[in-house]
């Protein structure tokens, strides 16, 4: 099958890293004509031999990175993931050449100072495009005014956490970011010794402890539609008003794994 090469690029997989039996993330060969801002997504797809198969996933790199990075779960019967789950360092995957999606970052055009970030598992991916594309530019003194991130992680287990090192190391050093993840099945972990319970359980605790409210935060929540419609319910409740948080849903019907914005 053809590829329209003005739309599509072919692109090579780098590096695979496994984290669990149905999670990991890989990085690809970024097209030079492939722009993006973090928080997008792109749609990757597998040729197959009488249909192209795409899906959209969120990109875990910086816009600054020379390289793609996407973090991925197994969905047993879609139809895409098991395709990908088979690829491996060398192999290719086809990419649109124009990213989408509006989960962007945009601080400097923000009433607020304050960000909350909620997520789980896979959800992390733009959130680790905010913070690494902060980061960078804090480096090289890009960025302005003041901006303070406070990210609210949950899986079930903590070997769902697909960058909970890096995120730590970041919060230990840059003052703007505060980092709390959270295991839902504490009893199948008996390794983790912090913070338990669903994103939504402990929202409006560290909320509190972190001193953030509808009048100094703007709050983003991406990942599993429930803990989307329970955790911005809570907002809801505490005043946050809907132009002041946004939301990702990554959703799972039986067919296939999508992306809504």
């Amino acid at each position: 099958m053809d590829l329209n090469k003005e739309r599509f690029y072919r692109a090579r997989i780098l590096q695979r890293r496994e984290l669990t039996g149905d999670l990991w993330s890989f990085r690809v060969e970024r097209d030079p004509d492939f722009q993006f801002v973090a928080g997008q997504y792109a749609t990757l797809g597998v040729l197959a031999p009488h249909k192209h198969i795409e899906r959209p996933y969120s990109i875990v790199s910086s816009p600054y990175e020379p390289e793609l990075e996407f973090f991925l779960e197994l969905v047993p019967r879609g139809e895409l993931t098991p395709a990908l789950y088979r690829l491996k360092a060398g192999d290719e995957i086809t990419i649109r050449k124009a990213a989408k999606g509006r989960f962007t970052f945009t601080p400097d055009g923000s009433a607020h100072q304050n960000h909350l970030l909620l997520c789980t598992v896979t959800g992390v991916a733009p959130f680790v495009s905010y913070i690494r594309t902060l980061t960078t530019e804090s480096q090289q003194s890009k960025s302005s005014g003041v901006r303070r991130l406070f990210l609210l992680e949950g899986a079930s287990r903590s070997s769902e956490f697909g960058y909970i090192n890096e995120l730590r190391r970041i919060a230990s050093e840059a003052p703007w970011l505060k980092y709390v993840p959270t295991v839902s099945r504490p009893w199948e972990d008996p390794g983790w010794t912090e913070e338990v319970g669903r994103v939504d359980d402990v929202v409006r605790k560290y909320a509190n402890v972190w001193g953030l409210t509808p009048e100094n935060s703007t709050a983003y929540a991406c990942g599993h539609p429930k803990m989307i419609e329970n955790a911005t319910g809570i907002l809801a409740r505490g005043g946050w008003q809907k132009e002041s948080v946004k939301s990702e849903v990554y959703f799972v019907p039986k067919e296939h794994v999508a992306v809504t914005t």
